[in-house]
């Protein structure tokens, strides 16, 4: 049997995979109510990685990053502005 770990991690894998799929999925797609449609199982999915994500932390499986200080966040902006 798979350790918890290890099941968390292959599913938020598999989540993740997912989410690329719908991204480029809604982006290319043309039909108004199959793109609405892509974009509802995208959000659901996006609060499956989510609550997988939280479970991995809380369970010591996943460590963010720290958080950034207010010069970081300047300086990355300041980048992204300049192009």
């Amino acid at each position: 049997m798979l350790q918890d770990k290890v099941m968390i991690n292959d599913s938020l894998s598999m989540v993740k995979n997912s989410l690329t799929f719908y991204a480029n999925a809604i982006s290319e797609c043309s039909n108004l109510e199959l793109r609405s449609t892509l974009q509802q199982i995208r959000n659901n999915c996006e609060t499956t990685q989510y609550d997988l994500y939280k479970l991995a932390e809380s369970k010591g499986f996943y460590k963010p990053a720290g958080m950034a200080n207010d010069s970081e966040i300047q300086q990355v902006k300041s980048e992204l502005q300049q192009g």
